[in-house]
């Protein structure tokens, strides 16, 4: 990591000494500790150390979306008594982020949805090989008011983008499907690797 930056003409010099990584339940949160002893950083300092943090978690260092379930500890610094200010250790620690960031190996959650489809019985199979090409997972099937209806998980909304039209084409315009978010989940390595690709 450079340790000179340039910020609105000005130079500022920062220094990452460690980084450490601490495994952390998920909840979408930003756990922020204060683990500094002997005032190696002026307690000044730390709100700047935590927008630089803030900033960086919202445009995500991996995907650009927001990165959420951190923990970040500042438990070691160095400061000048003269040339230390605030964007030095806003840049500091947007840039320890990053680093500490793509080195933990972060997961990219997806989408799951909860869809529900009602077709006519002679289309089911067909319906069924369509959300399963979908990556969808069936739950079960039940009949209703002669209709069949199908209850299946499918990840991510990008599977579900063009399947109002793929289901009317199918049905020949009889079937409906409605869908929510159900919950988010790690990508698997393959599709994470597609929507790494992808950016």
């Amino acid at each position: 990591m450079p340790e000179v930056y340039r910020f609105n003409g000005q130079e500022y010099k920062v220094q990452n000494r460690d980084t450490q990584v601490i495994e952390l339940d998920w909840g979408g949160k930003l756990v922020f500790v204060n683990s500094i002893v002997g005032g190696a950083i002026d307690s000044r300092f730390l709100p700047a150390i935590l927008k630089g943090i803030m900033g960086r978690m919202e445009q995500g260092p991996l995907t650009g979306s927001y990165a959420r379930d951190v923990r970040v500890i500042v438990y070691d610094g160095k400061m000048h008594p003269v040339d230390s200010n605030e964007i030095s250790f806003m840049l500091a620690g947007r840039n320890a982020f990053s680093t500490a960031f793509k080195n933990a190996g972060p997961k990219i959650l997806e989408p799951i949805y909860d869809v529900s489809v009602s077709v006519p019985g002679e289309y089911m199979g067909d319906v069924m090989s369509d959300l399963q090409g979908r990556r969808a997972m069936i739950m079960g099937m039940e009949s209703e008011k002669g209709f069949e209806k199908l209850k299946a998980k499918v990840p991510p909304l990008k599977e579900m983008s063009t399947y109002s039209t793929s289901l009317s084409s199918i049905t020949g315009g009889e079937g409906l499907f409605l869908n929510e978010i159900f919950q988010l989940r790690a990508c698997t390595v393959r599709h994470s690797g597609q929507t790494l690709e992808g950016i």
